[in-house]
């Protein structure tokens, strides 16, 4: 798999998953964009990128704001005259039992995990469609199957695998792929802060025996965006060492 030529988008991308993904593309030879709401966390993981040798550019957005993310996609196509591959990374999360949860952790949730990747991938595919390429992503979760204290991430995670297989039937005859990704217990900034206790009994359920890694995601997607995946669409795949909630 290689991307030398390939212009790339990751949300969410100065920390976390979102980076190691970002990373996986750039050290195959993307000219890959962090994006991120967080300006200091992008120029910082942009700078390290760099460091490295890869090709990186930065662009501060909240993909929630309609207006924001189509300008994260046209700063892409301006500048690079192309846009190959979008990755639908950034997510929140604001947990809450249903008959305790706020009508703000409710709307918020959506806003970012559901609404935000329409928000990005309608122009991206907009585009794409008219230049006959291109390989869009979207990160699900497996708890897109319903979990306790989740309705808000489980509602917006199941969403976006509608959006996906929809935009995959629309988009096919255009060159165009769409998948989503579910990932499982991965070890990430926002994960290690859970107790000890609850890391294991998460750790338990995973039949593989540990917890994941961003590379473990981030190697499935670099091959979703790699034409050696051109026949791949539409299509729904759990990265998570066999977990189940």
């Amino acid at each position: 798999m290689e991307f030398n030529g390939k212009v790339a988008i990751v949300t969410g991308s100065a920390r976390g998953l979102g980076r190691g993904i970002a990373e996986k593309l750039a050290s195959l030879g993307a000219q890959v964009i962090i994006s991120d709401i967080n300006e200091e966390g992008v120029e910082k993981t942009a700078s390290e990128f760099r460091e490295k040798g890869y090709l990186a550019d930065t662009f501060v957005a909240n993909v929630a704001d309609r207006e924001q993310a189509n300008a994260l996609i046209q700063f892409a196509i301006t500048k690079y005259e192309k846009l190959d591959i979008l990755v639908n990374n950034a997510g929140i999360n604001r947990d809450a039992m249903i008959h305790n949860m706020t009508s703000e952790q409710w709307d918020s949730v959506i806003s970012v995990n559901l609404t935000g990747v329409f928000n990005c991938l309608q122009p991206a595919a907009t585009h794409m469609r008219e230049r006959g390429y291109g390989r869009i992503v979207n990160i699900s979760s497996a708890s897109w199957l319903g979990n306790i204290g989740q309705a808000n991430y489980a509602a917006a995670k199941a969403g976006v695998i509608g959006l996906t297989k929809t935009a995959a039937r629309e988009l096919a005859k255009f060159n165009v792929t769409c998948n989503a990704i579910c990932p499982g217990f991965i070890e990430t900034d926002m994960t290690r802060g859970v107790p000890e206790k609850v890391w294991d009994i998460m750790v338990s359920k995973i039949p593989l025996g540990r917890a994941g890694k961003p590379e473990d995601v981030a190697n499935c997607i670099a091959y979703l965006a790699s034409d050696a995946a051109s026949y791949i669409t539409s299509e729904v795949i759990n990265v998570g060492g066999g977990f189940i909630l």
